[in-house]
């Protein structure tokens, strides 16, 4: 209960600060990610296609609205933008996951690993081992021994990113096992564990 008051009180100040800058798309960006960690998917969505509107020299780097694009089961949008991201972010595996959980939603699981785009160089081991999954050249055990090596962080993204694995291929639970547990047993302060209450939340798994 904590986290939502002070996510609430985050909203309040971005609210007061949009009435004195209304033309900042970085000012909409916040509040959008504040109304997405609340759970408001297309209040969320508003404000990062205001942002853009705002200056669309943006785009590439609006990933928060790919995720509220999932989340909203818009995917063939949440694809393209997680598919622009990456020409701006070649490093970073998840962009390249979450365009691949779009597409599996779109159009199947095989579609979505034979169509995984090549990401080199993500600085993060546990991240490294996630994009091995989803290209079918490691198994979950693999993931999670790398996540309990890099301690409270890697055992938090091995958990979310098993649970979405498994929610896209299917298998509801031991989706809601992983993506509860992330949720719940590994707190940190990250966008992306936001994310992980939002999921639990929107598919009722309490």
């Amino acid at each position: 209960m904590f986290f939502i008051n002070s996510l609430e009180s985050q909203l309040q100040r971005w609210n007061a600060t949009i009435i004195k800058q209304p033309n900042n798309p970085n000012v909409y960006i916040r509040r959008g990610m504040v109304y997405f960690q609340l759970g408001k998917i297309e209040e969320s969505i508003t404000d990062f296609d205001t942002a853009e509107k705002l200056d669309d020299r943006i785009i590439p780097y609006l990933w928060q609205r790919g995720l509220s694009y999932y989340y909203a089961e818009r995917f063939a949008e949440g694809a393209k933008q997680f598919e622009i991201d990456l020409t701006v972010n070649a490093q970073d595996v998840e962009e390249t996951v979450w365009r691949y959980l779009c597409i599996a939603r779109l159009s199947g699981v095989e579609e979505a690993r034979n169509s995984l785009l090549p990401v080199k160089n993500d600085p993060r081991k546990i991240m490294r081992c996630v994009y091995d999954l989803f290209a079918g050249n490691c198994t979950t055990d693999d993931v999670l021994i790398v996540g309990k090596s890099e301690g409270l962080k890697g055992n938090f993204y091995s958990h979310l990113y098993l649970g979405l694995y498994y929610e896209a291929e299917g298998n509801e639970e031991l989706a809601k096992e992983y993506i509860v547990k992330a949720a719940d047993k590994f707190k940190i302060d990250d966008y992306m564990w936001y994310l992980s209450q939002v999921h639990k939340n929107m598919r009722k798994w309490f």
